[in-house]
């Protein structure tokens, strides 16, 4: 029993935040729904919004996770690269702001604004998209495609290989997906495992 267990999901304490590696629960080919949050601008944003954009990146992240820190550059770089050609990204934060202070909402707007987000980082304050993405860590990444008026996941898991180390990573997954979809092919890559801090969803 306890070796399962460990199969299907690893712990530990890394810089003081409980991380956790992914599980293997699968989203790939699930419809989710479109949201309305509010935005760092203070406006509420949701997918309709982009009514001609070919699908979405979302990235589940916060403010104090330290592997959630290590992205936002890159965050911005894909954005900035994909937006134009119809798949925005969008950030979303789902912490539990009662137990982690440090994700309240005046503070994600603190940090959009220090750290020069190009993308909206809204606030998931009842956990409801989380629960429909069936997200648990941060960062964790999905890739979103229109299909028949629906909004598919096609791809699942890590940003990239190499969260400390930009400079060496080897496997831009989330990249590769959306340059496979954009190219009309199969996603290659559909879901990998990434490490992060735990998404705790109130009961």
């Amino acid at each position: 029993m306890k070796k399962s267990l460990l199969l299907h999901a690893v712990t530990m304490v890394i810089f003081g935040a409980v991380v956790v590696v992914s599980s293997g629960f699968t989203t790939i080919s699930k419809s989710v729904h479109d949201f309305r949050l509010k935005n760092v601008d203070g406006n509420f944003k949701s997918l309709k919004d982009y009514p001609n954009a070919k699908g979405f990146i979302v990235v589940f992240t916060c403010n104090h996770c330290p592997f959630a820190k290590l992205y936002p550059p890159r965050l911005n770089e894909l954005n900035q690269k994909y937006r134009i050609k119809g798949v925005p990204l969008i950030a979303i934060s789902s912490t539990d702001t009662v137990v982690y202070e440090g994700d309240s909402y005046a503070l994600m707007v603190e940090k959009a604004k220090n750290e020069h987000f190009n993308f909206p980082y809204l606030q998931d304050d009842m956990q409801t998209v989380a629960r429909d993405f069936g997200a648990q860590k941060t960062p964790h990444a999905y890739v979103l495609w229109k299909e028949h008026d629906q909004l598919v996941v096609k791809y699942n898991g890590a940003i990239d290989d190499n969260g400390a180390e930009p400079s060496k990573v080897k496997h831009q997954y989330i990249a590769d997906a959306v340059e496979d979809l954009l190219a009309g092919k199969p996603v290659t890559v559909k879901e990998t495992k990434s490490i992060g801090c735990q998404i705790n969803l109130r009961k």
